[in-house]
């Protein structure tokens, strides 16, 4: 496991990874670990379907609440099959833990039968109104918004009325949209306008029994491009609305405004520290919580990994923690974390990948650059770009040009001392004069594994024992290449394997 008190908060910007700063956390050892990029399973070793929700903290236990879609399950059996855009409704899911790890599944709360035979169903929110005891449900149904009660937080939720329309809000009603509950117990309905969404609201949820959204204030107008995703979190008395690009549920930079009051004095627009490299763990906005403990406090971080059910990186969830250099929050990228709910501390995992966008997927449209990668050329047209169909995902990174050409693609990372191993997924032409997965700049030579010969199939090629002894590495591939050669790679991994 890492080291007890060596682990990493990056308070400079995680997504340039050149920035890193150590931050000590008391995690045990042996707390639970959060596995990204995988598909989650609850206690039972059946796959999590939550998509579009939230989570709500009763005592000690916290629920998790979203949608199960057909075209995830198809996704799960057959993940490369492709993209399926099957949002049919199946089942609106809740799960509860401890641990923030280890999720049991308390059942279907609500299904088709209960919302009239479906439609769309989506951006789910629990909030427990303390006037009238019951836990309510809020949810967009087709295009208006429905609630549903239960005297417990794991249902059965009974559809208990609908809304076609909130106040004060552009074209009427919400985009996208998720439920926060502040301090003193009032709930919020935290969300966009529909049809263009470029105008952010705050509406709070009748007092009486969160039955009904209450007109809206609008806090903030974007004028680069509409919003969605949007969720709300709290930090030393600083509210925090934050959302995606609109795009179409494909990953995304996080953007956020602030104030220390819910509904007016919001600030200009900002990206949030640690979102730019990979664009968010390759995620969408999706949820936010804190979690506070013994020792500590961070926000929790859910990206919602969409992918229209395929092709943004595997599972459908990204948890990763949010911490603040004072009342700046930044986003850490984490592939692997333990996390201690009941102190409110986490650490990076001893598995952790400290590449960013590995597996080229945080974009999923073809541009020439990589995002979180750097390219370095001598050619008169940059050979680096995207190749459509990769190791896992649609992309992989590839360098490939008619003329004969030299290239570099490269990540600069910063991390602890120690010893790691580099691997990455290789198809090679062959036959140029150089290509090599490289490892440089980390307290000694260069270490590198020729990619020159030809690769038909997906290959992967490991570097390892590097020792690192400057707290930073590059990583990356060059070629040295004749007309027509070309080199793509994939998923690549920097992890760990010795103090």
């Amino acid at each position: 496991m890492f080291p007890l008190v060596a682990a990493l908060a990056f308070f400079g910007d995680f997504a340039d990874a050149s920035a890193a700063a150590l931050h000590q956390d008391n995690v045990s050892a042996a707390a639970p670990v959060i596995q990204n990029d995988v598909f989650w399973k609850d206690t039972s070793g059946n796959p999590i379907y939550s998509q579009g929700g939230g989570v709500l903290k009763v005592g000690s236990t916290y629920y998790w609440y979203g949608v199960k879609y057909n075209g995830a399950v198809s996704y799960y059996n057959n993940p490369a099959a492709g993209k399926n855009g099957n949002v049919s409704f199946s089942a609106i899911t809740a799960y509860s833990s401890t641990d923030l790890a280890h999720w049991k599944f308390e059942g279907n709360v609500m299904t088709a039968s209960d919302v009239n035979g479906g439609g769309w169903v989506g951006r789910v929110g629990v909030a427990h109104n303390p006037r009238t005891g019951k836990y309510v449900l809020v949810s967009q149904l087709n295009s208006g918004l429905m609630f549903a009660t239960s005297s417990t937080p794991t249902g059965h939720f009974s559809l208990t009325g609908t809304q076609s329309s909130i106040a004060n809000v552009v074209n009427n009603m919400s985009g996208d949209q998720s439920v926060f509950t502040d301090d003193d117990g009032r709930a919020y309905l935290i969300f966009s306008n529909k049809s263009g969404r470029s105008n952010l609201y705050v509406a709070e949820l009748r007092p009486s029994d969160f039955s009904h959204v209450e007109a809206a204030k609008k806090i903030y107008s974007s004028s680069s491009g509409g919003r969605e995703g949007n969720i709300m979190f709290k930090h030393n008395g600083t509210y925090y609305f934050c959302s995606s690009d609109l795009h179409g549920w494909n990953a995304s930079h996080t953007y956020c405004i602030t104030s220390t009051k819910i509904d007016s004095g919001y600030s200009s627009e900002f990206v949030l520290q640690g979102t730019d490299a990979d664009f968010s763990h390759v995620t969408q906005t999706g949820l936010a919580f804190e979690v506070s403990g013994s020792s500590g406090s961070f926000v929790m971080f859910g990206g919602d990994r969409w992918s229209d059910f395929a092709g943004n990186g595997i599972g459908y969830n990204q948890w990763v923690p949010v911490t603040f250099n004072g009342t700046t929050p930044v986003f850490h990228s984490l592939s692997q974390w333990n996390v201690d709910a009941a102190a409110g501390t986490w650490s990076v995992g001893s598995g952790n990948n400290y590449v960013l966008n590995p597996g080229i997927e945080a974009d999923r449209v073809s541009q020439k650059q990589p995002a979180g990668w750097t390219s370095s050329t001598s050619a008169g047209s940059d050979p680096n770009g995207n190749h459509l169909g990769g190791h896992t995902g649609r992309w992989a990174m590839s360098q490939s040009l008619s003329s004969a050409y030299k290239a570099g693609m490269y990540q600069n990372i910063s991390l602890p001392n120690g010893t790691y191993t580099l691997s990455a997924w290789v198809k090679s032409s062959g036959g140029q004069k150089a290509a090599d997965i490289f490892a440089k700049n980390f307290g000694a030579g260069e270490m590198n594994r020729s990619v020159n010969q030809a690769i038909g199939a997906w290959t992967k090629v490991s570097i390892s024992g590097i020792n690192v002894t400057n707290g930073s590495i590059q990583v990356g591939v060059s070629s040295d290449a004749n007309p027509g050669n070309w080199v793509n790679v994939d998923d690549f991994e920097l992890v760990r394997t010795g103090s």
